[in-house]
């Protein structure tokens, strides 16, 4: 039902298929009874199709006029006009009427034409009884009831075949050229396949061409819908679902959706339509033989069933199996040096191999169960064509239907059966298409953590006019923060103030909850207690777009896109036109710019994915010089200088100081000389604040501070800034 509802959107495009598939079906059901009408008629009857002649001689007239029915006497007599040259033609009424005038003439005709290959004087002796009155028209029914009940039950089609036959004998005798009456209906009907099979292959294309359309459409909405469901998430969502299954969502998973989509499109829409259409056409050519028909379509539904119970379950797993392969793989690219540097090479690769040998297993176990099918399934077929063929040859040597007749009931068989084997085939593929409708169906229902809240109550809170301050207070209220429900706090009860226009810095030892609080600024999580605010505003009742445009952002991991120089640099919301001049200013408070100038190209100069063609600190001055490159009001910067030598760090911060324009700044950093000169330091430990203050202050104020100022500075770069506390230990 996923696989349907995606469909939803291509209403248009269905009922054009459908209608497509109509036509090709008439064609291909139709070909088969031109095929028995070219044994039947234009082989085996030499062309003649109506045992109702278009010219007969005036003594076969009167025979037939003898033997005809009485009720019948009147449409032979309106049929049939004299020519003048001693013989009777078929009128434009008859012509209508032809269908009437064959049932009325098979049997008079049948009769006349045993009559003349017995012995050509009975008909002289039958008409001259008759106009003696030595023979009734009573006895003359009684002798064509006795020819009746010779041939038995299948009279009627024996009959039609002997009056056939004696049309044939008319033509001949009255010299007609029946070689060229044969060779224009085979002619004539040979085209008409021709322009059927035409029109069944245009009918083809044009399915093939709409579904494949439709289901690439699907395609593209479902990774559109995706791609920006995920650009929606937190971490949080992110990290429940993994890159590389989100990954696999996005490609293999709707890959083969798309795939079963065109299968829907182009061959279950048509089966049951072929289905029906060849239970009807078997209908009109012979229903005695229907079981055979019924006993194979059982016969497919059990093995299939058997099938699916076996592999089902593999296919509902096979799916977390790629993304198993998908998982180990992207790990081991983003991490090879540190393969290589601690040459793991070898474990990695067991790694990998015991991934993709349960995906293998797994997928060979499934393919031999599905190598059953095609066997057994042209066996079911076979066996129904010789099952065929061995009941139909008794009907045909009794005379109940013509071989022509056998073929296309042969072949119209077997469209039944490939239209229940095709159905059968696609629901062994439907169940794996399902799990990954299911997984993609996750990510578009899964709503993100972080979500901007109503219209109408947002706020804005972007300056409108030069009145308003560019630089932005940033403020911690009582924040408590945790990764997860049952997980430790990360941040317990975090109060601080970044004030507007000053840098405020954050230190701390690993794991203590730095990094935490840049994320919380930016909004990549909520608060699980306490309130962030910006200008006095919870964050909480500001859009994301509102909020991130006000903030330059540099993370822990520079990362830079594929592309240029100036495509990274100016990584703007779209909002912002681009400004070289401002480009430029940009890479130089970076100290990025002499760097850039030596690459080929300048600013034109590639990147590659990640970067992976600069240097750590080169791509950490260009992510630095991306987050300065837009006017913002406040810059949150999360350990982003620890690739920088100190000399470099120095004049970017004087830079920075310089050209930011009085924004506030809010700096993560490990190292004592990167936060020393900040106007406030916010010292964390284990998630707690344990200090608060300027560098002096700190030292004099804050263990956890001292010890960390003590094990980065000597004592000569400490004694300016120690004023130390009563009982101190300068060292």
């Amino acid at each position: 039902m996923r696989l349907i509802r995606y469909l939803k959107g291509s209403v248009a495009a269905v009922l054009v298929i459908v209608a497509l598939l109509i036509v090709q079906a008439f064609t291909d059901l139709a070909i088969p009874r031109f095929t028995s009408d070219i044994v039947d008629v234009g082989i085996q009857q030499s062309g003649i199709e109506h045992a109702s002649v278009e010219e007969m001689r005036a003594e076969t007239y009167r025979v037939v006029s003898l033997l005809v029915d009485a009720s019948d006497e009147a449409l032979l007599q309106s049929s049939y006009r004299e020519s003048g040259k001693g013989t009777y033609v078929l009128t434009d009424e008859g012509r209508q009427r032809i269908d009437e005038l064959d049932r009325a003439l098979s049997v008079p005709m049948a009769y006349v034409g045993m009559l003349e290959r017995a012995d050509s004087t009975d008909i002289d002796h039958l008409k001259q009884a008759f106009e003696q009155g030595t023979l009734s028209r009573e006895d003359a029914q009684a002798k064509v009831d006795q020819m009746l009940a010779e041939l038995g039950d299948g009279s009627d089609a024996l009959v039609y075949q002997q009056a056939l036959a004696a049309a044939k004998a008319e033509y001949e005798a009255l010299g007609w050229d029946v070689a060229g009456i044969q060779s224009a209906y085979l002619w004539r009907v040979g085209l008409r396949m021709l322009a059927l099979a035409a029109l069944g292959m245009s009918a083809a294309i044009g399915v093939g061409f709409v579904a494949s359309r439709t289901a690439a459409g699907i395609a593209a909405n479902l990774r559109a819908r995706l791609y920006g469901r995920v650009l929606s998430f937190s971490h949080a969502e992110v990290a429940r679902f993994s890159p590389a299954s989100l990954i696999t969502r996005g490609t293999n998973d709707i890959q083969l959706i798309q795939m079963v989509e065109v299968m829907l499109l182009r061959m279950v829409l048509y089966a049951p339509i072929l289905a029906i259409g060849g239970i009807v056409m078997i209908a009109t050519t012979n229903v005695s033989m229907g079981w055979v028909i019924a006993l194979a379509v059982v016969a497919i539904f059990v093995i299939i069933g058997l099938l699916m119970s076996i592999a089902m379950p593999k296919f509902k797993i096979m799916q977390y199996l790629v993304d198993g392969v998908n998982r180990t793989a992207r790990e081991m690219l983003v991490g090879l040096p540190v393969i290589r540097a601690f040459n793991r090479q070898n474990h990695e690769q067991g790694r990998f191999d015991k991934a993709s040998r349960k995906l293998m297993d797994t997928q060979l176990f499934t393919n031999r169960v599905m190598t059953f099918m095609m066997p057994a399934m042209m066996l079911i077929m076979n066996a129904t064509s010789v099952a065929i063929v061995w009941v139909g040859a008794s009907y045909v040597d009794a005379g109940t239907i013509q071989t022509g007749d056998l073929i296309a009931f042969i072949t119209y068989s077997m469209v039944v059966i490939m239209s229940f084997l095709v159905i059968g085939m696609i629901s062994i593929m439907l169940p794996r298409a399902n799990v990954a409708a299911e997984r993609v169906d996750e990510v578009l229902g899964t709503q993100g953590s972080i979500v901007d809240p109503e219209k109408e109550t947002q706020v804005a809170n972007i300056p409108a006019s030069a009145a308003v301050p560019l630089a932005a207070r940033i403020e911690f209220r009582d924040v408590s923060f945790r990764y997860g429900e049952g997980s430790e706090l990360a941040l317990d009860q975090v109060s601080f103030v970044a004030e507007a226009g000053k840098t405020t810095a954050i230190i701390g030892s690993t794991g203590s909850g730095k990094s935490t609080i840049c994320r919380l600024i930016e909004r990549f999580y909520d608060a699980t207690e306490g309130q962030v605010l910006f200008d006095g505003t919870d964050v909480r009742n500001m859009s994301q777009r509102d909020l991130r445009r006000q903030i330059g952002y540099v993370g822990q991991q520079a990362f830079l896109f594929s592309g240029t120089v100036e495509s990274n640099v100016a990584y703007t919301d779209g909002g912002r036109a681009l400004d070289p001049q401002r480009m430029l200013e940009a890479l130089s408070i970076a100290q990025a710019a002499d760097f850039v100038s030596g690459m080929d190209g300048g600013i034109a100069a590639p990147i590659s994915q990640g970067g992976t063609n600069v240097s750590g600190g080169q791509r950490q001055r260009l992510s630095i010089a991306r987050a300065l490159y837009p006017k913002v009001r406040a810059y949150v910067f999360d350990d982003s200088f620890s690739a920088l030598d100190y000399k470099t760090e120095s004049a970017l911060r004087r830079e920075m100081a310089k050209h930011t324009g009085g924004a506030t700044v809010v700096l993560v950093a490990q190292r004592i000389a990167s936060v020393m000169h900040a106007d406030s330091i916010v010292v964390l430990d284990e998630g707690r604040v344990v200090g608060q203050g300027s560098h002096r202050e700190l030292l004099e104020t804050c263990e956890a501070y001292r010890e960390i100022a003590q094990s980065q500075l000597s004592p000569e770069e400490l004694k300016p800034h120690v004023v130390l506390a009563k009982g101190g230990d300068a060292r």
